[in-house]
């Protein structure tokens, strides 16, 4: 089990949202947990330092291009890239350091799969560069694919049939428990475990982790195929609840035993 880093971009400022609080419509309904003084570099490189790979810069909107291609530049090939990525840009993405590029609203219409564009990008990147973001909220028992900054249910349900049919044209999924996400209130439990039943290729679980002991419990849960992201918890994000140090090093205890 790798820790897994990350860099959210929210008008060219590090920060840390409440994820179900994003919002194409409304900048007031927008909870911040934390807004950093650092250049997104900085923290890529901090990643480079200690030799972290697979984390991901994330680009919630517009007004974050600048800031994501300097974090990439400061470690080439070590971070993906996601937020508004299409057929057109992605190559382009890959050519400015990104291991791979993450892709969501842009492969769903009307809430269902457009598959045309999910093959596309899969011919334009290959399927080793290409991770899908498969976040998701639970909706009576079953969590469903959401989209458009994570206000948008599709009608696409995570199951065993749904990964395996998305591991065809990717390398590996970020499932962000959208309902946790943000909150440092402690794991999706149900949805960790499923994860780790169903899926097929290797899988990123962010959402709610608050702890060491979260940490613990995504490697119990998940069956050990699971990786895992923390953001507002985090000391370097402004949390309380566990330091980046403590991350690295069951980072380290799981992958250099």
């Amino acid at each position: 089990m790798k820790f897994r880093p990350c860099i959210d971009l929210h008008n060219g400022c590090v920060k840390q949202i409440v994820g179900s609080t994003l919002s194409d419509t409304s900048a007031t309904s927008l909870k911040t947990n934390f807004a950093s003084s650092h250049a997104a570099a900085y923290y890529a490189e901090m990643y480079r330092r200690d030799g972290l790979t697979g984390g991901h810069v994330i680009m919630l909107g517009p007004g974050n291009v600048e800031a994501a291609t300097q974090a990439l530049a400061a470690y080439p090939g070590g971070l993906q890239i996601g937020g508004g990525i299409t057929t057109e840009n992605s190559s382009i993405w890959l050519t400015r350091g990104a291991s791979a590029v993450i892709v969501t609203s842009y492969v769903f219409k009307d809430g269902m799969i457009h598959e045309e564009r999910l093959r596309s990008l899969t011919r334009e990147v290959g399927r080793e560069h290409l991770v899908l973001d498969l976040s998701c909220r639970k909706k009576g028992d079953d969590y469903y694919i959401v989209t458009d900054r994570w206000q948008h249910f599709t009608d696409v349900i995570i199951n065993k049939e749904s990964l395996d049919y998305f591991s065809a044209f990717c390398s590996e999924f970020l499932i962000h428990a959208v309902d946790v996400e943000g909150k440092c209130a402690g794991i999706e439990a149900e949805l960790t475990e499923k994860l780790g039943a169903w899926t097929p290729l290797p899988t990123t679980y962010a959402g709610g982790v608050k702890n060491i002991g979260d940490m613990e419990r995504i490697l119990q849960l998940g069956k050990g195929k699971l990786d895992a992201t923390v953001g507002s918890a985090l000391d370097i994000f402004g949390g309380t609840t566990m330091t980046y140090a403590e991350a690295v090093a069951f980072h380290r205890s799981q992958c250099c035993p």
